[in-house]
């Protein structure tokens, strides 16, 4: 089993990511302890089962299995380059939320892995529900920034929500059971409120509260990150093109995290997006 550390910033940082490089004939049972023991999202890899595919993985966090995970599978990916088991820098990884296609390039002593997600989709909520996210951040209307609360998803959906300052972010700490219940109400699998940083440099600050992974916060999310670049986008914080949008998470945590998204776009449509960051080994 290796430890690594996904979405690092200068070395530093990160979201943990207990990694099996060979589950095949591992239990669910088996997987499952290994999140609980360590408390971190964990990713499995098996071999393929069709030609469609070169690698299955399986993800699991101390609650439950998850369909997909950004972080675990570049992970993954970069551990399975470091040991020279790729065939391609081109990967196609078979999740239970569909195939995810990988580009791995070499980097000097590194690899740099960056992992296909689909458009986002967007759905603006109403009074109501930010009335009850704000209670349960124990914040209110004059904390926001002149952007919607919206549902955004390119995998699980993830409820983005504009502060006005990083600072006021930070201080966020909501219960972990009233995140739960809330997330339940809105349909969401966890409140990612987020902040301006740069705006020039298209650099923001986040967090990310699970609706129901066993643990209060994420250091680092990447399908949360690609879904705000995609909220981002929509109403207007990000240039339409294929700059970098840079996510810094995990500060309030100590663990300052650094996520990286490129919008694809056919045209003026926006087509896509690659999500990438550091990886870097750990002891856990």
């Amino acid at each position: 089993m290796l430890f690594l550390s996904v979405f690092a910033y200068a070395g530093q940082g990160g979201n943990p990511c207990p990694t099996v490089l060979d589950a095949d004939g591992m239990s669910d049972a088996e997987m499952q302890a290994v999140a609980k023991k360590f408390g971190h999202e964990s990713v499995f890899v098996f071999a393929p089962e069709s030609a469609d595919h070169d690698f299955l993985f399986r993800y699991f966090v101390p609650r439950h299995e998850m369909e997909m995970c950004g972080h675990a599978t570049i992970g993954a990916l970069w551990a399975l380059a470091r040991a020279g088991r790729l065939k391609s820098d081109m990967v196609r990884v078979k999740t239970k939320s569909g195939i995810v296609t990988g580009f791995i390039e070499r980097r000097g002593d590194d690899w740099n892995v960056a992992i296909t997600q689909p458009p986002g989709k967007i759905a603006t909520l109403g009074g109501e529900a930010v009335a009850r996210i704000l209670s349960v951040l124990n914040a209110d209307m004059d904390d926001l920034a002149d952007a919607p609360v919206s549902n955004a998803a390119t995998s699980r959906v993830k409820t983005l929500i504009p502060f006005r300052d990083v600072a006021r972010l930070n201080e966020l700490a909501p219960s972990a059971a009233a995140v739960e219940a809330v997330c339940e109400a809105i349909g969401s699998t966890g409140l990612y409120p987020y902040a301006v940083l740069e705006r020039g440099k298209q650099h923001f600050e986040a967090r990310q509260f699970p609706k129901s992974s066993g643990y209060p916060e994420d250091a680092a999310t990447g399908i949360a990150a690609a879904a705000l670049a995609f909220g981002l986008l929509e109403c207007g914080l990000i240039a339409r093109d294929d700059r970098v949008t840079r996510i810094f998470q995990g500060r309030a945590m100590g663990r300052l995290s650094a996520i990286d998204v490129r919008i694809a776009f056919a045209g003026d449509h926006a087509a896509g997006c690659l999500l990438g960051g550091d990886v870097v080994e750990i002891d856990m």
